[in-house]
């Protein structure tokens, strides 16, 4: 049954006529008591009120200006912290890092008898500190009967093997120079290198001393199986593709800021020169024959 049925029905009044042209009804009327302050007393109300307003608008004006000068030097504090914090871990440019890293790179030659037979051998090395410490490859230096130093300005020194680890395939050979000579490059941490990484590598391959390549880091813990054949047992070996060929061994593998973080030692090709397949030994590997080197590890 619909409800609307059963309501009531309302009859609502008429509306009474309005005569157009009457005026409308005046307002009605409201007198206020006369106040029985004098004027004198609500002069001095009115003015004691706006001093009273003027000292809380002041104080909250100068509350605003203290609250954004603090806010301010905050962040000013803030931002300085920050820029120090990325100036530290800003990756140098690629030229600079090769200006600054070359003259610690050495050329290493060797007169070396293998098989019976007398021949040269051409390798790289790393300036490791400022008593003429030069890191470089064990096979670089293996069966050598005279080994010289080349600097990158030219210089030349009789170098003298003074740790031998075919484990690793490291070697450290002396050199007596002068002390202008010895431009140690600093030495990374090689435990926080990732795959992806861009590295770079400086050394003398085909006897083109100087020599600059770049590329990523490719793969970690690797073995070389191609090492083997070379009398080089090394492992737990960085791989890149920054092009490496014979001459780049015992050099630098440098990081985005300019640090050693592995010494290149091998590649794995199938003929003799580069197809991106390249070693290096990590830099932590070296830090265990030299403690005091170029800088313990931080980055």
């Amino acid at each position: 049954m619909s409800m609307l049925n059963d309501e009531p029905h309302v009859v609502q009044p008429e509306p009474e006529p309005v005569a157009y042209g009457s005026p409308p009804p005046a307002p009605p009327r409201r007198d206020h008591p006369r106040s029985s302050l004098p004027l004198t007393a609500i002069v001095a109300i009115i003015l004691a009120a706006g001093i009273a307003t003027a000292a809380v608008t002041a104080a909250v004006v100068t509350n605003s200006r203290n609250t954004t000068a603090t806010t301010g030097a905050t962040s000013a504090a803030s931002v300085a912290a920050s820029s120090k914090a990325g100036a530290a871990q800003s990756v140098v440019p690629l030229p600079t890092i090769y200006k600054q890293a070359l003259p610690g790179v050495v050329t290493i030659t060797t007169e070396a008898r293998r098989l019976g037979r007398a021949g040269q051998g051409i390798g790289s090395g790393v300036v490791a500190d400022m008593k003429g410490d030069i890191v470089t490859n064990s096979h670089v230096i293996a069966g050598a009967q005279q080994i010289q130093v080349t600097f990158s300005d030219g210089t030349t020194a009789a170098g003298t093997v003074v740790t031998n680890d075919t484990a690793d395939d490291l070697a450290i050979v002396n050199v007596s120079v002068a002390s202008s000579e010895l431009h140690p490059i600093p030495f990374g941490n090689s435990d926080t290198v990732l795959i992806g990484d861009s590295v770079a590598a400086i050394g003398a391959p085909f006897d083109l001393s100087g020599t600059l390549t770049e590329g990523i880091v490719s793969g970690l813990h690797r073995s070389n199986p191609g090492a083997g054949n070379q009398g080089i047992s090394a492992h737990d070996l960085i791989q890149t593709d920054a092009p490496i060929n014979p001459g780049n061994s015992g050099g630098p593998l440098l990081n985005t800021l300019g640090k050693v973080i592995g010494i290149n030692e091998s590649i794995d090709s199938p003929i003799p020169g580069n197809v991106g397949v390249g070693f290096a030994v990590p830099i932590n590997q070296v830090l265990k024959l030299l403690p005091n080197a170029a800088g313990t590890p931080n980055q």
